[in-house]
């Protein structure tokens, strides 16, 4: 789950559906497309998901596809929407990857807690263990 402000003046400075979904509407639905698609093939019969484990070359891939991004894959969808959602792959492990190098915020406030709690759920901690590491604001 994605990590966003619990500051109300920063959630509004960002605005995901009037600033990228109102955008790219016909893109986000090709990349959408996509992601079907691709778990179809590569998790054949169960729900959508993202298995991690399975072609992870996130950069080689985007490139490969960008560099035919004005045609079509042989499944019907555009190359360019499988680069998209191959740099998506890439930024959102990267910002994980970065979140998870983060410190906890050192304060026992209210505030500072639930920010941990959600950083560690966002990281993909259990509630219990995201809780835990939460409360102790003493380590390091």
């Amino acid at each position: 789950m994605a990590s966003l402000p619990t500051d109300a003046q920063e959630r509004k400075n960002l605005p995901i559906a009037t600033g990228v979904l109102d955008y790219f509407p016909d893109a986000l639905a090709e990349v959408a497309r996509v992601s079907k698609i691709g778990n179809d093939q590569h998790n054949p019969g169960e729900p959508l998901h993202w298995d991690r484990t399975k072609s992870t070359d996130e950069s080689d891939a985007a490139i490969r596809h960008f560099l035919e991004r004005e045609k079509k894959d042989s499944d019907g969808t555009y190359h360019a929407a499988k680069a998209i959602w191959r740099m998506c792959a890439f930024l959102q492990k990267k910002l994980e990857k970065e979140r998870e190098k983060m410190p906890l915020v050192k304060s026992a406030n209210k505030k500072a807690v639930g920010t941990n709690i959600k950083r560690e759920e966002a990281a993909g901690k259990p509630k219990k263990q995201a809780l835990a590491i939460a409360l102790d604001v003493n380590s390091t």
